[in-house]
């Protein structure tokens, strides 16, 4: 009995001297070495090792000489590592710590740019996608945040492309209705096309899809038999869109919208069903 208590005794006593083996104490380096490494680091283009730097700078001095700056350095460095949900919450957690910061245009200019390019990811950067006919999703909080720097920060040198940044979101909302609309109109479903269409009107008027909007408009009106809704949505296009191709060469409106978007679902259709013969 007293050989195996010792056994067990002795192979306790191995296991926690190999656990303590195992366990290497952590160097701390000094505050500025962290940081000097995580400069040179982005300077060289390696996001990774620099993001690694500061995190470790945060964690072992988060009130340090380089916390403010290494807080800025971390969302830059996460938005350049693609992890831009990380990106956006570094940005969180510096407007919430720096409320006075002199930096806070740049925080809030990164969280908006994040949030602009979350929906897309990855894929979109090597497949050909669609953005029209995806969820806006991170797309409208990527403009408040735009939208906020502006009213905050009108002189800011990330204001220009914020205003720039939101208007393709505004015409990116605008493609989407009218995409809904040419869904709607496949499926003859007429008056939620119209519906749609004179959204984008209403909501999107300096956007580039207005134009097929009012045809949309224009077609839908004529197939419901509500003759002054075309008649007025031809004429707002006539004034706005002179050249448009929904006006032949006497001048007279001939759009066949309707018809050529139920061609494209009757081509699909017949494609599938003379794969199934």
């Amino acid at each position: 009995m007293r050989s195996v208590v010792r056994l067990l005794l002795l192979s306790t006593l191995f296991a926690l001297a190999a656990g303590c083996a195992s366990q290497k104490e952590v160097e701390v380096l000094p505050e500025e070495t962290y940081y000097d490494n995580a400069r040179k680091a982005m300077d060289s283009g390696n996001f990774n090792e620099a993001e690694q730097s500061l995190d470790a700078l945060e964690t072992y001095y988060p009130f340090g000489r380089y916390a403010e700056q290494a807080q800025l350095d971390l969302i830059f460095a996460r938005y350049q590592n693609l992890d831009l949900e990380g990106s956006r919450a570094a940005a969180d957690r510096f407007m919430r710590l720096n409320p006075q910061s002199d930096h806070m245009d740049y925080a809030l200019y990164m969280r908006g740019l994040a949030s602009y390019n979350l929906d897309l990811g990855l894929a979109a950067r090597y497949f050909p996608i669609d953005v029209a006919a995806r969820n806006p999703g991170e797309q409208l909080q990527a403009f408040r945040d735009f939208s906020q720097l502006l009213n905050r920060f009108p002189d800011s040198e990330y204001a220009l492309d914020a205003r720039q940044r939101m208007i393709a979101i505004r015409n990116r909302m605008a493609e989407l209705e009218i995409h809904a609309a040419r869904y709607y109109i496949k499926r003859e479903a007429y008056a939620a096309a119209n519906n749609r269409a004179r959204y984008v009107v209403e909501n999107y008027p300096s956007s580039p899809s207005v134009e097929e909007a009012l045809m949309i408009l224009a077609d839908t009106f004529r197939f419901l038999e509500l003759k002054k809704g075309a008649s007025d949505a031809i004429a707002l296009l006539r004034q706005n869109f002179p050249d448009s191709d929904a006006f032949n060469d006497d001048g007279e409106y001939e759009s066949d919208l309707l018809r050529r978007q139920n061609r494209s679902l009757t081509n699909v259709v017949t494609f599938g069903l003379m794969g199934d013969e």
